[in-house]
């Protein structure tokens, strides 16, 4: 745990001076439209015919990688999604809509 005194929090979304949990700090993380981005991403990666392994290895990265993109444990940024939606033949879109 990173902590930062001077401001009174910490990189875990406490307030050190009062000990509030910041429920804005992952709020993004869990909303509907990310989760959706999450099942998609799964739904491609399952449709191509692709393990997690498999993946793992066309973006040489460990599996432990791939599963923490589907699940929401690391967060996909755009250039992520470039990769993803290259390797399982569909367009960006397809991850944001549904």
């Amino acid at each position: 745990m990173i902590i930062n005194p001077t401001l009174g929090y910490s990189k875990i979304g406490f307030n050190i001076k009062n000990m509030e949990y910041d429920k804005n700090m992952s709020k993004s993380n869990y909303s509907k439209e990310y989760q959706n981005l999450l099942e998609q991403l799964k739904k491609a990666r399952e449709n191509s015919g692709l393990t997690q392994k498999e993946v793992s290895e066309k973006l040489k990265k460990p599996q432990s990688y791939i599963s923490k993109c589907e699940s929401g444990e690391r967060r996909v940024d755009p250039v992520e999604l470039k990769m993803f939606a290259k390797i399982y033949n569909k367009q960006i879109n397809y991850f944001l809509e549904k």
